[in-house]
C-alpha cells in the first residue's frame, strides 16, 4: 500500500498563514500533516511519498517525529505548478496504483479504508457542498461520472458534489497527463481525458469532508482534533495556583504557570512553558501552543495561537494568531457584526462566503499590536506587520506593513 501526500502548493487562499505550508500549523502540539501520517498508518499504508517545495519545510518539520514501520521518501516541485505538475515529481516511484492526497487531508483514513479493495482503474471521493463555487464540481449522467468542472460559477454548477482531493490511481495516469495541455488544472484535464477513455468510480462520503482551503476552516479541523485526539492531563511539572478552576477536558503542558483566579473550560489545549495571568478566562476549544503567555484578566475563546504569542488583558474570540506576535494591553478583536449577519473577509480582493456569524481576525507571523487596538471582524493581517496604539482595523492589512489610525491630538490653548 502506498500514498502521495501533496504538500508544495503556494496556498494563496490560506493568506495570511502561509509562510510556511498549511500543514505545519500545531493543534495540540503537532503539525497537521502529522494527523494525516498517522491516519494514513493506521489504514495500512507501509509507504509515503511527499512533494514539497524547494524549502523542504516539510521534511525538516518531520524531522522531529518518529514513524515506525513507515517508510517515507521526498520529491521536490520546484515551481507551484499545480496538483499535475506536483504529483509527475513521483512518476518514477510510484508503484502500479497509488493513493493521492493532500497533506491536510486529516479524514483520510477513513476514505482510505474505504476504496483498499476497489477495482476500477481510477476511483474519486466526493461529497456534498453548499458551496461549489470554490471546489471541482462534479458533471454527472446518473452515477456516471463525465467530468470535473473546476470552480463553476454560481448557478451554473452541474451538482453539488464536490471532490474531495483523495483518489486512487493506476500508474497509466501518467501516460494521460503527458497528453494534455500543461497549466495550474492540468491534473483535472488529465482526469477528464482518463474518464472518457476509461470510465472512473466516485465513491461517495454522506458527512462533509474536512478541508482546508480558506485559514478559517482551521476553527473546524481543531474542534475534529479535540473531540478526537484530547486527553485531559496536568503535567507535573506545571505550577498551578490553589483557587484556579479548571472544567472539562484540558490538557496543560509541562512548566506551563496558571496564575490565581484563572477559569479554564475545555476542551482546551495549553502547551509547555505557556503562562496564563490572573482572572483570566481560556474557554471552549482554544488551542494555545508552547510559549504563549496570556496575560492578566484576559478572555480567550475558539482561537488558536501558534508557537510564542504573548498578549496582555483583552478579548480573543474565534481568531487566529501566526507564531511569535505580540499584541498590547486593552485589544479586542471583535468577532461578531453588529447586525449579526455573515462575516465575509475579503480573499485575494474577492469577499468570500464563510457562512459563519462568529469570526475575529486572522493574523500572520510575527506581528506587533500596539495597546487598545480594535479588529474588526473578518479582518486579515498579514506577516511582519506593526499595528500602532489606539487603531481601528476594518480592512485588511499585507505583510511587512505599518499601520496607524490618525490621531489629530488635542488643541491646547496658549
Amino acid at each position: 500500500m502506498q500514498a502521495v501526500i501533496l504538500a508544495a502548493g503556494e496556498s494563496s487562499r490560506f493568506w495570511p498563514l502561509n509562510q510556511r505550508h498549511k500543514s505545519l500549523l500545531k493543534i495540540i502540539g503537532r503539525p497537521l500533516i502529522w494527523y494525516t501520517i498517522e491516519g494514513l498508518k493506521k489504514a495500512g499504508i507501509k509507504e509515503i511519498i511527499i512533494v514539497q517545495s524547494p524549502r523542504k519545510d516539510i521534511e525538516e518539520e518531520l524531522k522531529n517525529y518518529n514513524f515506525p514501520n513507515l517508510k517515507i521518501k521526498y520529491v521536490i516541485q520546484k515551481k507551484p505548478k499545480g496538483m499535475g505538475n506536483a504529483l509527475w515529481q513521483t512518476r518514477n516511484l510510484t508503484q502500479d496504483k497509488f493513493f493521492v492526497l493532500n497533506a491536510e487531508r486529516l479524514d483520510g483514513e477513513s476514505h482510505l479504508k474505504l476504496a483498499r479493495f476497489e477495482r476500477a482503474p481510477l476511483a474519486l471521493f466526493a461529497t456534498y457542498t453548499s458551496t461549489p463555487w470554490v471546489y471541482g464540481i462534479l458533471k454527472l449522467k446518473g452515477n456516471k461520472i463525465l467530468e470535473i468542472v473546476e470552480k463553476p460559477k454560481p448557478g451554473e454548477e452541474p451538482s453539488n458534489l464536490k471532490v474531495v482531493g483523495t483518489y486512487l490511481l493506476p500508474k497509466e495516469f501518467f501516460n494521460y497527463y503527458q497528453k494534455v495541455k500543461k497549466h495550474m488544472y492540468d491534473f483535472e484535464d488529465t482526469f477528464n481525458l482518463f474518464i472518457k477513455k476509461r470510465g472512473a468510480k466516485m465513491i461517495k462520503i454522506e458527512k462533509e469532508s474536512l478541508g482546508l482551503k480558506y485559514p478559517w476552516d482551521l476553527f473546524e479541523i481543531t474542534k475534529y482534533l479535540m473531540d478526537k485526539f484530547l486527553k485531559p492531563k496536568i503535567s507535573k511539572s506545571a505550577k498551578i495556583a490553589k483557587n484556579v478552576v479548571i472544567e472539562g477536558k484540558v490538557y496543560i503542558g509541562e512548566n506551563t504557570k496558571i496564575f490565581e483566579g484563572a477559569v479554564i473550560k475545555g476542551p482546551c489545549y495549553i502547551g509547555d512553558n505557556c503562562v496564563i495571568g490572573n482572572n483570566s478566562l481560556i474557554r471552549e476549544y482554544t488551542n494555545l501552543e508552547r510559549n504563549s503567555l496570556i496575560g492578566a484578566f484576559a478572555e480567550v475563546t475558539r482561537s488558536i495561537f501558534q508557537e510564542d504569542i504573548h498578549t496582555h488583558c483583552g478579548y480573543f474570540g474565534d481568531s487566529i494568531f501566526g507564531k511569535d506576535c505580540r499584541i498590547g494591553a486593552g485589544t479586542i478583536t471583535a468577532n461578531v457584526r453588529l447586525d449579526r449577519g455573515e462575516i465575509k473577509p475579503v480573499v485575494k480582493e474577492e469577499k468570500i462566503r464563510t457562512g459563519l456569524t462568529s469570526l475575529g481576525t486572522i493574523v500572520g507571523k510575527n506581528t506587533k499590536i500596539g495597546i487598545n487596538c480594535s479588529l474588526m471582524p473578518g479582518v486579515l493581517i498579514g506577516s511582519n506587520c506593526t499595528i500602532g496604539p489606539n487603531s481601528v482595523v476594518s480592512e485588511n492589512i499585507e505583510d511587512n506593513a505599518t499601520f496607524y489610525t490618525e490621531f489629530k491630538g488635542i488643541k491646547k490653548e496658549k
